[in-house]
């Protein structure tokens, strides 16, 4: 595979099945999973992406693939293994609240070594975060690509996604990878699981001391985002929509965020966060984690444009 050719942005983490409940007793199944979700809006808006990581060989798995496949993501970065798949329970829609079944499931098996010949020659950004990063063996191998791959002059990308699962030494890995983010993205949300009992305030203040220099996304869920940048803050506020549920509009507003950095890195800073606000409002609108079409964001910015 030549420079050319790999593609723009490299999503690393975990893929696996959503179980939402509904209340009533129904529970109903999607394909999903925070980094994946990323990479497939990244898709779907016309970025050259792959998702790298492993899924299983089964109807679960297989599903992955072709939803994968639908976006346009390179499906050579999809290792598909013997092992059990790696499942989320969603017992609370708004806000989501998550369980993990998974102790020995596909996701642990990825193997970074049987990635594409060359892929790092045309990776500009490589982008990482949420249960991946703390579910062993994978996560410490994951981080070693990061670090790897910030020293040879890639971008790196981070979305926490603080989930209840991440222990008492998750600031630690956190403020790891913070230090090395070109672009990181938290929600208030995130903030409250990494730094409990501190102020919104002082929690966002350790997050720009640990990360200076990177484009940082600060979602505030219906409040809209702040974006702070080389000592600028830019706040954009949510367009209004008539919500279906919220599951996956932070992956959405991080997919979109990367695919306008990639297609315009020169545009103002306030268009990417404009374009990623416009994403999590048109999944907003859908039930489940649904990955935009550029039609679907252009209607939600001309409408925004009239009004």
């Amino acid at each position: 595979m030549t420079a050319s050719s790999s593609p723009a942005l490299v999503v690393f983490g975990e893929a696996l099945t959503d179980f939402v409940h509904h209340g009533d007793g129904r529970w109903q199944s999607a394909a999903g999973g925070a980094c994946w979700n990323v990479a497939r809006v990244a898709a779907t808006l016309g970025t050259s992406a792959a998702w790298a990581g492993a899924v299983s060989n089964d109807a679960f798995g297989q599903q992955i693939v072709e939803q994968s496949r639908i976006a346009g993501l390179d499906l050579d970065y999809i290792q598909v293994v013997d092992k059990p798949p790696l499942l989320a329970m969603v017992t609370q829609i708004d806000p989501p609240r998550y369980l993990f079944i998974g102790n020995d499931a596909a996701d642990l098996a990825f193997d970074a070594t049987r990635m594409p010949a060359g892929w790092q020659g045309g990776c500009r950004i490589a982008h990482f975060g949420c249960i991946s990063l703390v579910r062993q063996p994978l996560g410490e191998r994951l981080l070693h690509i990061a670090e790897s791959l910030k020293l040879a002059g890639v971008q790196i990308s981070f979305d926490p996604n603080h989930r209840a699962l991440m222990g008492p030494d998750y600031p630690a890995l956190f403020a790891r990878l913070a230090a090395i983010a070109d672009i990181l993205k938290v929600s208030d949300e995130d903030l409250a699981g990494i730094y409990p009992g501190l102020p919104l305030q002082e929690s966002l203040q350790r997050v720009l001391e640990l990360a200076p220099r990177a484009r940082i996304v600060h979602t505030h869920g219906a409040a809209g985002m702040t974006l702070h940048y080389a000592g600028m803050r830019l706040a954009q506020a949510s367009f209004p929509v008539q919500v279906a549920d919220t599951v996956g509009a932070g992956d959405a507003c991080m997919g979109a965020f990367l695919a306008h950095r990639l297609a315009e890195p020169d545009a103002p800073p306030a268009a990417a966060l404009r374009y990623a606000a416009a994403a999590g409002a048109a999944t907003c609108m859908q039930v489940g984690a649904h990955a935009p079409s550029p039609g679907e964001l252009d209607a939600l910015l001309d409408r925004a444009a009239v009004d």
